[in-house]
């Protein structure tokens, strides 16, 4: 049965519509606390958010709704997701919330749901908890409802976490980082780390207002993060998004490392020091194809998963690998966390940097990219995908691109759009078969 409020990464939308108006969250925070009211113990949910202006907002609906149905809330503000995952964990409670729309502009915001153990809900939670969006709601007894209280001392646990990953044996003395943080959840834990390893650090989105989160800034805006580090003839740039659960780096020369090459240095340096499990790495469908030639030539193997860091990390665990992520950034490394953490793999990366001694610019890139080449098409209602002449299309361009690229058309799981990618080894009829999918597809939208 398709869902009708979580989408790839929980539910997000635009703020006071649909999903995202105070009542529906504060129905939000009844439905979840009452699938997860189990047991005898005085039960609890942990609350974090990003830096967007409606987070007061729905901070205190998702408040109001736990309590209102027996659970503790225990808020920690703005605090990067993988944060709320670590803290979910080690404070033994019951569910992990986190208020953000993560790379998305401050008018959207969403909702990402962590169990007990601090991993995503699985599919059958959350249709759980849609089946209870759609009911009655029981409330608690009076003498029953939920208190509510702020702890102080979140983000030093979390960068306590952060360092911990970091080898003890090295430091990043002499090492000129600019960190982006979009104006978002890591703009004070990141810089932080940082300095506290011993890195001479330039700081760069840093100044939440409400508004700027994203804009112009972080792992989807990498050209000012280039420009601040030739600028400031800085080592490596790091960058995070609105939620710091995503990173991208830019090497000294301003060139935009993505998570694909980050993956092919993660899994050399893992199978080097005899670390890496399961054979290989996890990616996603859109992974570039010199991923995975690159990991053949070291013996190692990419498994593929549906786009979402949920997915990647589903199949990490189903076939014991300890290394995954997407190209967008989504790094996902199990013996540090239980979900993706761009802090946490930039102290990998960073890490390699120090060790190897070599610019970013050779240590970060380990293969040669096919081209590649990714457009959205917009649509309002219907599906595109199912019109006989976009199917024609795409089949028609699948024969073209066979034997030397392949191509993938896709709904997008948090916005009304469709993503056609291709790639292969003619960079000219990538672009053609992108662009014969697009007009297909605008033709009937």
């Amino acid at each position: 049965m398709a869902r009708k409020y979580f989408g790839t990464d929980g539910i997000r939308g635009l703020t006071n519509q649909g999903a995202m108006t105070p009542e529906m969250v504060m129905r939000v925070g009844q439905a979840a606390g009452a699938h997860f009211l189990n047991g005898g113990h005085k039960h609890r949910v942990l609350i974090g958010k990003d830096t967007r202006l409606s987070g007061y907002m729905m901070e205190q609906a998702l408040t109001a709704g736990f309590t209102s149905v027996g659970m503790d809330v225990v808020q920690v503000g703005p605090m990067p997701t993988p944060a709320v995952a670590m803290l979910t964990r080690s404070m033994r409670a019951d569910l992990g919330v986190m208020i953000s729309a993560s790379h998305n502009p401050y008018q959207d915001n969403g909702i990402k749901l962590f169990g007990p153990d601090g991993y995503k809900l699985s599919d059958a939670d959350e249709a759980a908890i849609e089946a209870r969006l759609e009911g009655p709601v029981t409330l608690a007894e009076p003498a029953a409802i939920g208190r509510a209280r702020r702890i102080d001392d979140a983000r030093g646990r979390y960068i306590h976490h952060a360092k911990s990953t970091f080898p003890e044996a090295l430091r990043l003395d002499g090492l000129r980082v600019v960190i982006d943080c979009a104006h978002g959840a890591a703009y004070r834990v990141a810089p932080e780390a940082l300095w506290e390893l011993g890195a001479e650090v330039i700081k760069l989105g840093v100044e939440p207002n409400g508004f700027n989160i994203n804009d112009g800034v972080g792992s989807t805006h990498p050209a000012t993060l280039a420009a601040r580090v030739k600028e400031a003839r800085a080592d490596v740039g790091i960058a995070l998004d609105g939620d710091a659960d995503r990173l991208i780096v830019v090497d000294e020369k301003g060139a935009t490392v993505d998570g694909d090459q980050l993956m092919a240095v993660m899994a050399a340096s893992g199978h080097a020091a005899g670390t890496l499990r399961g054979g290989g790495i996890v990616a996603t469908v859109m992974s570039n194809m010199g991923l995975e030639r690159y990991l053949q030539t070291l013996g190692l193997t990419l498994a593929r998963a549906k786009v979402g860091d949920r997915y990647v990390l589903e199949m990490m665990r189903e076939g014991g690998f300890n290394v995954g992520g997407e190209q967008s950034g989504h790094l996902i490394m199990t013996d540090h966390g239980t979900t993706g953490d761009g802090l946490v793999a930039a102290l990998q990366v960073l890490a390699v940097l120090v060790e190897t001694g070599e610019p970013a610019s050779k240590a970060l890139n380990r293969f040669k990219p096919f081209p590649q080449l990714l457009k959205n098409v917009r649509y309002a209602k219907g599906a595109p995908l199912e019109d006989a002449g976009v199917q024609a299309a795409i089949a028609a361009e699948e024969g073209k691109l066979a034997g030397n690229g392949r191509l993938l058309i896709r709904k997008s799981g948090t916005e009304p759009l469709i993503r056609v990618m291709a790639e292969g080894e003619d960079a000219a009829q990538v672009r053609a078969s992108v662009e014969a999918v697009c007009a297909a597809v605008r033709a009937v939208v």
